[in-house]
């Protein structure tokens, strides 16, 4: 497994460690439609959170949350959309990021960035 990609599954399963400790529960992790995939949904006691997680293990190039672009966001949205559509879901969402960079130890500095971005109306 690439170094990349071992950021990523170390970054995703901190992410639900993390929301897990807050009391939110787990629906789904990597949920796919079309060309989206929804790294975690959660439920936050009514409310369904779509959790987008970057994580890296440098900043050079800014920080992870930076790297999600509207085009990345629209595709969650759209993926969310279908996700409601699928359990007949029709009360409050939000779209969070959470975002990691570990050191070199593997020691994570999280941020979590509850109601991220909006789908558009």
């Amino acid at each position: 497994m690439a170094q990349q990609q071992k950021i990523g599954t170390l970054g995703e399963n901190t992410a639900a460690l993390h929301l897990e400790s807050l009391g939110y529960q787990i629906l789904e992790r990597n949920w796919r439609f079309s060309k989206a995939e929804i790294d975690i949904i959660a439920l936050d006691k009514k409310i369904i959170v779509f959790v987008e997680v970057k994580a890296k293990s440098y900043t050079y190039y800014g920080a992870p949350e930076e790297s999600i672009s509207a085009y990345k966001e629209n595709l969650i949205i759209d993926a969310a959309g279908q996700y409601m559509e699928s359990i007949n879901y029709e009360d409050e969402i939000r779209f969070d990021i959470i975002s990691i960079v570990f050191d070199k130890e593997l020691n994570p500095k999280l941020s979590h960035y509850k109601d991220a971005f909006y789908p558009s109306i």
